[in-house]
């Protein structure tokens, strides 16, 4: 099972997750950091959607673990 992990810490809010996948991430309202709404993807095409939010996030606040 893929699972989506995000580090806070290192997120600048640049939303690039949301636009690729917004049925898997959201920004919280007060400093735009990423929320993982699904770490758990259902299918191959949402594993696929999270690993393009992981490869373009410019922070690299975000992994998968297979």
């Amino acid at each position: 099972m893929t699972k989506i992990h995000a580090d806070t810490s290192r997120c600048i809010g640049a939303g690039q997750c949301v636009l690729t996948d917004p049925d898997a991430f959201d920004q919280d309202d007060a400093a735009g950091i990423v929320i993982v709404l699904r770490p758990e993807p259902p299918d191959d095409a949402a594993v696929t959607r999270a690993r393009q939010a992981v490869l373009i996030c410019p922070s690299q606040a975000l992994s998968l673990e297979q």
